[in-house]
Formats: C-alpha cells, structure tokens, sequence
C-alpha cells in the first residue's frame, strides 16, 4: 500500500532474557521512550495498534494484550486492536497505524510490538514457534525435518525440532542445504552473515549479544540443525519497541522538519505454488514496495532484513533484488552488506544479535531504520543515509512464508 505517513517518535527497549519483567513493564518502556521522542503524551494517541504473537501460550495473557500493556502506561479509552502475525505482527501493527493515517482517519497513531518468549520451562518459548505452521500437518511436516536431518548428518535421529530447538531452525537449515546444492553456496558465507552481523551488533548497545565473532567462531561452534551453528540461529528473547505515525498535517502542527516518512508497506501471505513457480511473498513485496515509492534497490542506504538465520539473510538479499538469484553468496563474500560497504544490511545485528522477540521485532526494524535515517545511530552510522528497506516475514505454509511484509521510509 502506497502510505503517507510520517514517523513522528520511536522507542525501544534492549532485547534480552528478562524473567522478571511482564508484558506490562517491558511494552511500557517502549511506549513511553516513543511518545516521549515525539514530544507528546499518552493523552494525544487517538488509537493504537499492538503487536504480539505468543503471550497466550508464554505468559497466559489472552485477548486483552495490547489493553493491559497500554493501560499500565496510563493510556485508556482509545481504541486499541491486537494483532497477531507470527514473526510479522508488529510490522503488521504498523501497516495498519500507517493505513489509518494515511487514509485520514486518525492523526497521531501508536503501533507496538512487545513479546515475552523466555519462560523457566524451554518447551513453552519452543512452542510458540512450532504453532507458527500448519498444525494440523505436523506428522507430515516433522517427518520430512526428521528425513532432511538423517540425509544431511548419517547417523543422526533427526530429533529435536520444537523441543530443544525452534523447528524453524530445522526449516532454515533444509532451505540452506537445497541453496548450497542448486547454487554452490557454501557454509563459510553463511558464517560470514553471522560474523557481520556480530560486528554491527557488537556497535549497538540495545543489542541481545554483542561479541563480535569471526567466521572462524560461527563455524567452530556448535551444530543446532546441519548446517546451521548456534551464531547463524536466532535466539528467542524478550523485548518491545513502538512507533507513533502521524499524518502530514499533524508533523506540519509540530514543526517536524526533514522527518522520515513511510512512503510504502505492502503485506501478503504466502500461496501454493505451482511446480516449478519462481519467487514467492518476498519477491511480490518487494516488488510493490519499490513500484509504490518509486524507488529500487539501487536507491537503498540500508536495510533490516528477516536473518531469522544466516542463510535467510542471504536467500533475502536475492528476494529483494539486491543480487541476482544465486549470488547471494557472493554479496556476501564481498562485503557490500557491512557497515562501510554500498549496503549495508542489518546494521542494528539483526536478529541473530540484536535478538528476536517475535511480536516486537518489525517495529524494532524500523526504529533502527529510523534512527539511522535520522543520523542518530553513533557508531554504527550509515554515513549520508535517505532510504531504508525493512523486511519482515512469519510462519511457514508449504515452501513460502505465511506472511510478509516489506516496508520503505525515506527521508
């Protein structure tokens, strides 16, 4: 969808383990840094839009999340709608904030996305993902892993998968190995997405982990799901960011100048291809986004990109067009993703540092998107930056995501 809104305040927390913080406390803090970058207060949100994929299971808190959330922080009577989207809700959150701005219904719009994933007992936090496909063909799915996983390690079981490891890890790693067979790609790239990510994460003190690694320390460690080692997974984490969008009129009335502005947010699901079909929810996002703004990826200074795990990263990087399909490899190899580079990508150390709180991590894109747009992210600063891409998937139905989003803010 074609947007005009602009983004008037960010905040975010850091992302990490926090068992002893609730929902209320963590999604607080965001709201409260975001209104509070905007120049306003609670009483001048109009509606809000709040993001979250798996408090029901993690935390118990059903129905009502984004209400409890916003009330802690003071903020009543407005409408408030819960969105849930997998690992897109809160980009999805924002996609509507933006819509409803964009269509003049609202002027001054909240969108949250906060997320509790770690819990004392592991197979809850796994759970959360393992709804996050086609439930009703698990058997089938988890044979299929289990299959993939004997083929890639003889001699293993293949066991695992949803409980002590994410299953998506178990996708990703099937995705990689069938890039490596078809295109020649190779493990030492896909460490090399992880290390770059380090670097950047290790420059941003919101950031879950931040040791910088070489590819040597992503190879050398070990094996969650072949062939993908514990750097090139994401981690499950807790945290929250929000964004309050407002509409032209609105920026004029509080002396904005030079804002960032969300000029394209376009979200599908994914479909059932036909054999031998190209491209996927991905592609046609990107696509859009880039029709609607006018703009391609050679007009990028900087994105933040789904690296649920390194090779997603660098299957990412052909998707939105950045390279042609097959050299994602090579984008990687020379070193035009990282900082210093002509494009950089997840600057803030995506997910695999910066960390992946499913329901808050779409906005925590664009929060970094807009810091950086806006010259505010220090050390890990692309120099000159006007353009930024973020791009953020979830679930998986078949061989395609079961929603996407991709975004373009401008400055």
């Amino acid at each position: 969808m074609k947007m005009n809104a602009v983004v008037a305040g960010v905040g975010m927390t850091r992302f990490g383990k926090m068992l002893d913080r609730g929902l209320k406390s963590i999604g607080g803090e965001a709201v409260e840094a975001a209104i509070r970058d905007a120049g306003m207060t609670g009483a001048d949100i109009e509606a809000a839009f709040v993001g979250n994929a798996a408090a029901g299971l993690v935390t118990g808190q059903e129905c009502i999340r984004g209400q409890v959330v916003l009330r802690s922080a003071g903020i009543g009577k407005i409408p408030v709608i819960n969105v849930e989207n997998a690992c897109a809700s809160a980009s999805t959150a924002l996609h509507q904030a933006a819509a409803m701005v964009t269509a003049g219904l609202y002027d001054v719009v909240l969108a949250v996305g906060v997320e509790k994933l770690y819990h004392e007992d592991k197979r809850k936090s796994f759970a959360a993902f393992s709804g996050a496909v086609d439930v009703e063909a698990m058997a089938e799915i988890m044979a299929r892993l289990k299959e993939g996983a004997k083929e890639s390690s003889p001699g293993s079981s293949g066991e695992g998968a949803g409980e002590n490891r994410s299953m998506f890890m178990d996708i990703y790693a099937a995705a990689a190995r069938n890039h490596m067979k078809r295109y020649g790609t190779t493990v030492q790239q896909f460490a090399g997405v992880s290390a770059k990510n380090s670097f950047h994460g290790s420059l941003n003190p919101r950031a879950q982990f931040r040791e910088a690694l070489s590819v040597e320390d992503v190879l050398n460690a070990p094996t969650i799901a072949a062939p993908l080692t514990r750097p090139m997974c994401s981690p499950i984490g807790d945290g929250a960011a929000a964004v309050v969008v407002v509409s032209e009129r609105k920026a004029r009335a509080l002396g904005l100048v030079s804002p960032v502005r969300i000029a394209s947010m376009v979200l599908h699901s994914g479909w059932d291809h036909a054999p031998g079909e190209e491209g996927g929810a991905a592609e046609l996002c990107a696509r859009e986004a880039y029709d609607e703004s006018g703009l391609g990826p050679a007009d990028l200074s900087v994105i933040e990109l789904h690296d649920a795990s390194a090779p997603a990263e660098l299957m990412a990087y052909e998707s939105l067009g950045l390279c042609a399909k097959g050299e994602g490899g090579t984008l990687v190899d020379s070193g035009a993703t990282r900082l210093g580079g002509p494009i950089p990508v997840n600057t803030s150390g995506g997910l695999l540092r910066k960390g992946h709180p499913v329901g808050a991590t779409g906005i925590a894109q664009v929060v970094e998107l807009t810091e950086q747009l806006r010259g505010d992210s220090g050390a890990r600063q692309v120099k000159g930056a006007k353009v930024g891409l973020a791009h953020n998937g979830g679930g998986n139905i078949g061989s395609d995501a079961a929603a996407m989003c991709v975004s373009v803010l401008v400055r």
